[in-house]
């Protein structure tokens, strides 16, 4: 099989073509201008049958990233495996909403809750060296991952294991972020993301249980003055501010994404008196 042959065979498969020359950069360890200048290079008998197992995969739908072992996320380069969430650009959204909130030379203490890959933690961290990121998760499996990105990329995020809240009683924030599950559980979309962890998609039933969890025992580990913000459904951003203000926020909003669509709401705690 040579590299025109791989690219054949997955037009035939319905890969896309830029999806065919990622996988074969990482299986020859080559940039794409290398490839498309050496088309007619004749791969191993082992890497054929590794392209082929690869293109076999994506046709299947299983995500690139994990195909990959990699997804970029604002400028970071995040190993990424089935026990996590692919990292995605929407959720550049909630970052960026979040570094309005934390001030450059802010030293504060910041969650993030079900961190999945560390994609949000990590980049605060990197983009607010002073404030002293935290993350939770209930999945030991996404702990790790996110462990391991941490200690690739040098940045001090401390980790703790267990649902939403429940690891950091006693302990206050003056700011969290949450990129829960909120897909409905009979959503049909659910069935084309079979490959990632299921309950990092959804709560089962409308949606909203990991939310409504996440906003009911947020005041008691937020500061005055704190921020909670959150990425919910396209549809769900009414909901999310009602939940806000049964709560005690003050002043719910919600920002769309690149799409138009309504992506994260967030509001603060009332200031002390």
């Amino acid at each position: 099989m040579r590299i025109t042959d791989a690219l054949s065979t997955a037009r035939a498969l319905g890969v896309a073509r830029l999806d065919t020359q990622w996988l074969l950069e990482h299986l020859l360890g080559r940039p794409r201008s290398w490839l498309l200048a050496h088309d007619d290079t004749v791969l191993t008998p082992a890497q054929a049958a590794q392209m082929q197992a690869l293109l076999a995969r994506r046709a299947a739908g299983e995500p690139l990233a994990y195909l990959v072992g990699e997804r970029e996320f604002r400028g970071l380069t995040l190993q990424v495996s089935p026990a996590v969430l692919v990292p995605r650009p929407e959720t550049e959204l909630l970052v960026e909403w979040a570094l309005e909130c934390l001030p450059a030379d802010a030293g504060v203490d910041v969650i993030d809750l079900g961190t999945g890959s560390g994609a949000i933690a990590l980049a605060l961290q990197r983009e607010r060296p002073l404030a002293r990121l935290h993350a939770s998760d209930a999945s030991a499996e996404a702990l790790a991952v996110a462990r391991a990105n941490a200690q690739r990329l040098g940045l001090a995020v401390q980790f703790v294991h267990g649902d939403w809240w429940a690891p950091l009683q006693g302990r206050r924030f003056a700011l969290a972020v949450s990129n829960p599950p909120y897909i409905a559980g009979d959503d049909p979309h659910l069935p084309a993301l079979v490959h990632e962890p299921r309950a990092a998609l959804t709560p089962e039933g409308d949606g909203l249980a990991a939310l409504r969890r996440v906003v009911q025992d947020a005041p008691a580990h937020l500061l005055p003055g704190a921020w909670l913000l959150l990425e919910h459904g396209h549809d769900q951003a009414a909901a999310v501010q009602a939940l806000l203000r049964a709560a005690g926020f003050e002043t719910p909003q919600t920002r769309a994404d690149l799409a138009g669509l309504p992506r994260c709401t967030g509001a603060r705690r009332p200031a002390a008196k």
